[in-house]
């Protein structure tokens, strides 16, 4: 069971996101986050050098599903929520936790693109996550 989160960079016109699962975070001086994403996603082919990953909620299901380009989402995804920019990029308006990092590496990983960076910024929130389990959602 993995939680849901949101992964996205840019501003205004050239905001970029995609729902990601594959998540690690790495401890130490400074810590890390490391994500597996789809190297063909508008998001890898438009991120910059920071980006956001925001935790989704529950009631953030829609949102994830357009994001993954599984749903719908007439006029782009950016378009189904407020978002607010942030010195790393957009977040969800309702967001629960999120945080802000700045990108170290990318390399090919297989099938996917790994993304390194370093967290500048950490907001947490007390809000239940969605969950990916076996191709589904879990809600608490």
């Amino acid at each position: 069971m993995q939680p849901v989160t949101l992964w996205a960079s840019g501003a205004g016109p050239g905001r970029v996101g995609l729902t990601v699962s594959s998540v690690l975070i790495g401890l130490g001086e400074p810590p890390v986050v490391v994500g597996l994403v789809d190297p063909d996603s508008d998001f890898a082919l438009g991120l910059t050098d920071t980006l956001t990953v925001a935790i989704l909620t529950p009631a953030d299901r829609l949102l994830a599903e357009a994001f993954a380009g599984v749903a719908p989402a007439p006029g782009g995804p950016f378009r189904l929520a407020a978002f607010t920019d942030t010195d790393w990029g957009p977040v969800p308006a309702a967001s629960g936790s999120w945080l802000g990092a700045r990108v170290l590496d990318r390399r090919d990983l297989g099938w996917s693109t790994e993304v390194v960076a370093t967290i500048e910024h950490v907001e947490l929130r007390d809000a239940a996550p969605l969950a990916h389990v076996r191709g589904g959602y879990l809600t608490p």
